[in-house]
């Protein structure tokens, strides 16, 4: 097994002998193969744990073992303990979710620490199969049958090369011991369920199964570049610009819903949300869709793409007072000083925000206002405005406020210039 996961290792470049490894272990059969390997391969090995405290007694059985093993490997192990049900109650997440994010998080900053070159777990070809079944059962594409790559980022898996069932007889011939994790002979999770039952039926069809799977999965990780391609080039035809999508260029196109999956996916739209998007194109102006992290949002003539948290970037505003006005243009704005008692401060536009624009008598809503602008949905939420105490006193980059105007009576005027961050001052 140990030239066959080393022959794995060079084909897919996966790591180099000079630099550390980090060997995420858990104490299971898995994690425990994939450290004698690696340091029988003669790789530089640091052991993670992580101690999830879920399992009372078990968890720190696995706790104690792991530290046993690594001392007699001579293997320099870091342990970390999280508060998992806490964080998952806190951030509305189920225990295997927030157990993942927990972990991935303490890995990425081991990794920075040590300056390692990767995080070593041990998935391998039976984890492979369940994850490509795991995505046919969400719905997925070409990526998702995919399923795991032998390298993803900072995080390697030498041991996709090899079965379950190679593990054991591995740990078995050299007289190692592990220990199971109970939770994994449950079928409470899909994973699980698979794992248990599904999987065992598709070996009596077929006594490699889990095999073939990772094969197809193989292959279909050596066609995706040339996938890819051909996907960006015609994503590029429909009216797809980044985090935008222009709807007339895509109907005319005849383009297939297969590019808004591909361009949604990756944001957590599920095959649902992307076949109701792709019926209701073009949609009316304000329609939006969500994924647990991004929202789709329909716009004059096109969609926009945006992070569900994403806080618009503050402008940077230079103020001085001036004796005449002088240049105009949406970045400059000027009013009497003498009106101006309170510090002025910026904030985004709200819902129900009034001003005078310049040259009228009458208040206006904010919200008419950019709509009457031919603003777009991405443009309103990112609007600033520039404040003196309650009144607005500028639509940044849009309009000023009659009532803060320049007069023939006006002594003093103040100029406030829309510049550049590293030359203006953030309000």
């Amino acid at each position: 097994m140990e030239k066959r996961v080393e022959a794995f290792i060079d084909r897919h470049h996966l790591l180099v002998k000079d630099r550390p490894v980090l060997v995420a272990l858990s104490g299971g059969a898995d994690s425990v193969a994939l450290l004698c390997v690696l340091c029988r391969l003669g790789y530089t090995v640091e052991a993670l744990h992580c101690h999830f405290h879920l399992r009372g007694e078990e968890s720190d059985r696995d706790c104690a073992f792991v530290a046993r093993l690594c001392q007699q490997m001579g293997v320099p192990l870091k342990v970390k303990h999280f508060q998992t049900a806490d964080y998952a109650r806190q951030h509305g997440q189920s225990i295997e979710m927030a157990a993942r994010e927990l972990r991935y998080q303490w890995f990425g900053q081991q990794l920075q620490e040590s300056g390692a070159q990767a995080i070593c777990v041990g998935h391998h070809t039976d984890d492979q199969a369940e994850t490509l079944l795991l995505n046919l059962l969400r719905g997925t594409g070409i990526r998702g049958l995919a399923a795991m790559h032998p390298r993803n980022g900072h995080v390697a898996r030498p041991l996709l090369c090899v079965g379950h069932a190679d593990i054991l007889a591995y740990l078995k011939d050299r007289q190692q011991p592990y220990v199971t994790d109970s939770t994994n002979l449950v079928p409470d999770t899909r994973r699980n369920y698979i794992r248990l039952h599904i999987m065992p039926l598709l070996r009596q069809l077929h006594a490699t199964a889990p095999q073939a799977m990772a094969h197809t999965a193989s292959l279909v990780q050596e066609a995706l570049p040339c996938y890819l391609t051909g996907v960006k080039e015609r994503m590029k035809q429909a009216g797809f610009a980044g985090n935008r999508l222009e709807t007339e260029p895509f109907l005319q196109a005849g383009a297939p819903p297969l590019l808004l999956h591909e361009w949604l996916a990756p944001c957590g739209f599920n095959a649902t949300t992307v076949d109701d998007i792709a019926r209701h194109i073009p949609c009316r102006p304000g329609t939006q869709w969500m994924s647990g992290t991004h929202r789709v949002v329909a716009d004059r003539g096109c969609l926009l793409l945006r992070p569900l948290h994403e806080q618009p970037k503050a402008p940077c505003l230079r103020m001085h007072t001036v004796e005449t006005i002088g240049a105009t243009g949406p970045r400059v704005a000027y009013f009497d000083a003498d009106l101006i008692t309170q510090p002025l401060h910026t904030r985004l536009a709200r819902k129900g925000d009034w001003f005078v624009p310049f040259g009228m008598k009458g208040r206006k809503l904010l919200s008419d206002f950019l709509t009457d602008s031919k603003a777009g949905a991405d443009e309103k939420a990112a609007q600033y405005v520039v404040c003196h105490g309650n009144d607005i006193i500028w639509v940044v980059g849009r309009r000023s406020d009659n009532r803060y105007r320049v007069t023939p009576s006006t002594h003093r005027i103040l100029r406030l210039e829309l510049t550049d961050e590293e030359q203006g001052t953030s309000m």
